[in-house]
């Protein structure tokens, strides 16, 4: 796999790929767009910080992409939605740089409260004044924090721990978690209302820009502190500039700016701004943050060569971490099942439902429905299918797709059925696991019991005697050797169904000779890749 790097990352962190024989990395900082654009067309994987611009039009050039890896928390500046629809993954480094995010916050915000900044440069200067540099104590101050996340836990428990009261707004995060920092949950009208000091740290999305505008600030108290260290744009930047300029505000200390290099007469006049204290969008700029971050993509670039499941994929259905090793099983079941049967039912399904029983529906399965779907549908796209695009290419199929969940059943554990319905009827398939490894257990209405392997064929004939063997002595004719058989019949004479799994590939002609020696209603070769 070859991959390019666009922006410093840090080389200590690229060791895994460095040390994969597989992997080439190439590093190329500085790129002019229409330069990437020529480059990108090489390469399976890009990884970036935050000056590359992975848009659509690069995504148009990037024929052999799979992979953008952003090493880092924020994903503005890659268009998911254009590399989801051509199924590239888009992975990034969530929690390698929590920790120095929310250092900094707290670097400044107490440099902020005690006028280090301000102190400093006086002292510098060759003055020795102390009271306009007296400031304030976090002990005792009510903190708002916005966004009880990685980064906003983290702050919660630092502020806690300088004796300062936490109250919290996040409407995705139950009652329990903030009992588990310590904090208060509370509506964002109370936050702004009550906190003397408010800091955010949610993601910037439709939902979070400009949470933070100018009738907010109407409702704070006055002399109240403004801190954000997350995405540029939470807190709109004029009504900040206009806080600040009325005294509403006392002061304000950001990370972060809506634009990148700040560029605009707003952004200059609030980074000018006397109590303003500004950093360049340093939160994650640690030596540890960088390494951590780089570590972590690289992992998910080898996981991919490797064939696994990538914990930090963006735009792919994941399980929690904890259950990613319980699940990963299920997962290549599933895999093997849609591949399957797909190679043997009628083409343009309608439906598509996968149902879980017992253990297994205990868990949001939603993960598996989507490697299920991948793996059905790569016999019926021109172009890859995979966990990122599978649901996409379904829609535009115009095929339903609906995941049932059971926690009884009949003689398994777990067991994983999909059904497929089209205008030639339903076809089905169930599977388990048995010590870990992958069964089928249900074709149809036939009980069957078998590993699929890479070479198989399925045969449904009216079951007389002799014709098992009849099927041997033409494969063995051909040179095909037998490795195993499951049979599967509802009674005597009745129709069976077997299937076979032969150590080589079983040509036209062979096949046509079993279906007829046996009067076959149904033979069909599948090739498990």
């Amino acid at each position: 796999m070859k991959v390019l790097i666009t922006d410093e990352i840090s080389e200590s962190g690229l060791l895994p790929l460095a040390e994969d024989h597989r992997i080439q990395v190439d590093v190329k900082l500085g790129l002019s767009i229409p330069e990437l654009h020529k480059t990108i067309g090489d390469y399976e994987a890009i990884i970036t910080r935050s000056g590359t611009l992975v848009d659509a039009d690069l995504i148009s050039h990037a024929h052999k992409l799979k992979i953008v890896a952003r090493a880092g928390v924020g994903i503005d500046n890659v268009d998911v939605e254009a590399a989801s629809a051509k199924g590239i993954i888009v992975v990034n480094a969530p929690y390698g740089n929590v920790n120095s995010a929310a250092e900094h916050t707290m670097a400044i915000m107490l440099s902020l409260c005690r006028n280090v900044p301000v102190a400093n440069s006086s002292l510098k200067s060759g003055e020795w004044q102390r009271a306009p540099f007296t400031g304030r104590e976090l002990k005792g101050k009510t903190i708002g924090i916005i966004g009880l996340g990685k980064v906003g836990g983290r702050v919660a428990r630092r502020c806690r721990a300088f004796e300062a009261d936490v109250i919290t707004y996040d409407p995705y995060i139950s009652e329990k978690r903030a009992d588990d920092f310590g904090v208060k949950l509370l509506p964002l009208e109370d936050i702004i209302r009550f906190a003397d000091i408010i800091t955010v740290h949610t993601p910037l999305n439709d939902e979070t820009r400009n949470m933070i505008s100018s009738e907010h600030f109407e409702g704070m108290q006055d002399g109240v502190i403004m801190i954000n260290c997350a995405r540029g744009g939470i807190i709109n930047e004029e009504a900040m500039l206009n806080a600040l300029e009325s005294g509403k505000c006392s002061g304000a200390a950001f990370d972060v700016w809506s634009e990148e290099p700040p560029k605009s007469d707003v952004l200059q006049k609030l980074i000018a701004q006397p109590n303003m204290l500004v950093t360049p969008h340093l939160g994650a700029n640690t030596f540890e943050a960088q390494k951590n971050v780089a570590v972590d993509v690289s992992k998910e670039i080898v996981s991919y060569v490797n064939g696994q499941p990538m914990t930090n994929a963006v735009n792919i259905p994941r399980f929690d971490p904890d259950l990613m090793e319980h699940m990963r099983p299920f997962m290549e079941l599933i895999s093997i099942m849609g591949d399957f049967i797909s190679q043997l039912a009628p083409p343009n399904p309608s439906k598509i439902t996968f149902t879980y029983n017992g253990k297994l529906a205990r868990y949001d399965c939603a993960p598996l429905s989507v490697c299920g779907l991948a793996g059905l549908l790569n016999h019926c796209s021109d172009q890859e299918v995979n966990m990122v695009n599978a649901s996409l290419i379904a829609r535009g199929l115009g095929i339903e797709v609906e995941s049932i969940r059971s926690t009884e059943t009949d003689s398994f554990s777990s067991l994983i059925t999909l059904t497929l319905e089209s205008n030639e009827g339903v076809r089905t398939i169930a599977g388990t696991l048995f010590e870990g490894i992958p069964k089928i257990v249900k074709m149809r209405n036939f009980a069957l019991d078998f590993c699929p392997e890479e070479f198989m064929l399925v045969i449904t004939y009216q079951d007389r005697p002799g014709l098992i063997g009849k099927m041997g002595t033409i494969l063995g004719e051909a040179g095909v050797n037998i490795g195993n058989m499951s049979l599967g019949r509802q009674e005597k004479a009745g129709e069976a169904m077997v299937v076979l799994s032969v150590d080589s590939k079983v040509d036209d002609a062979t096949l046509q000779k079993v279906g007829d020696a046996v009067s076959a209603t149904y033979i069909k070769a599948v090739h498990m890749q």
